[in-house]
């Protein structure tokens, strides 16, 4: 459905871009249409109008529509998520609130359908791309989950991935359960807080110092 067409359309800089700043900017107006119009709306041309650019331009950066959604999908998800990790690094929290939090965020974000990541992936669907980059976002996440988490492990790097790891597949598969309807919204967080908490002691066991 086409929602009113009021909408900003951006306005040439007199400064001329860096192909970074470029890139970012088409993306922020991609996200824009999305929010405002429809991800179904997000084709080459309405964003070049939308951005105040050249059809050439945008296909520098994005040739296919199919490219231009793929990386609005990874940037949706990578500064939300960086955004989250810098939020969860400053003050001190124990491992319990730590885990509360951690959980209570990715629930309610892996389970929420009506955002503009969500929308986006749905225009996804089916294409062999959408596997490979969601792939992508689980190992971010991952790495999200060490970044938050390391400060409370008792364990090595390697032995927190895997933890890690096993901690998105169980957020994952309890999000989608909470969808189906199987499972309430605090029930699936407190369990997932429960599975964090319980992977990650603060400190080591006795029996395995010195091994």
């Amino acid at each position: 459905m086409q929602k009113d067409s009021k909408h900003i359309t951006a306005q040439p800089s007199s400064r001329r871009l860096s192909k970074t700043e470029r890139r970012r900017q088409l993306l922020n107006t991609a996200l824009l249409i999305v929010r405002e119009e429809d991800a179904d709306r997000l084709t080459l041309g309405h964003l070049a109008i939308r951005a105040g650019v050249s059809k050439p331009v945008v296909y520098d950066h994005f040739p296919t529509r199919s490219s231009l959604l793929i990386e609005l999908y990874k940037w949706i998800d990578t500064e939300r998520v960086a955004a989250f990790r810098d939020a969860m690094s400053s003050g001190k929290r124990s491992l319990q609130e730590t885990a509360q939090v951690l959980a209570s965020a990715y629930i309610q974000c892996a389970a929420d359908n009506t955002d503009e990541f969500h929308a986006v992936g749905a225009a996804l669907a089916g294409s062999q791309e959408k596997a490979t980059v969601f792939q992508e976002l689980l190992d971010n996440c991952v790495h999200m989950f060490m970044a938050v988490l390391k400060p409370h492990a008792g364990v090595s790097e390697e032995e927190l991935e895997r933890r890690c790891t096993g901690l998105v597949g169980a957020g994952e598969a309890l999000a989608g359960a909470l969808v189906r309807g199987r499972y309430a919204m605090d029930e699936a967080i407190a369990s997932f807080a429960v599975l964090i908490q319980g992977a990650l002691p603060e400190s080591v066991p006795a029996h395995c110092e010195g091994a």
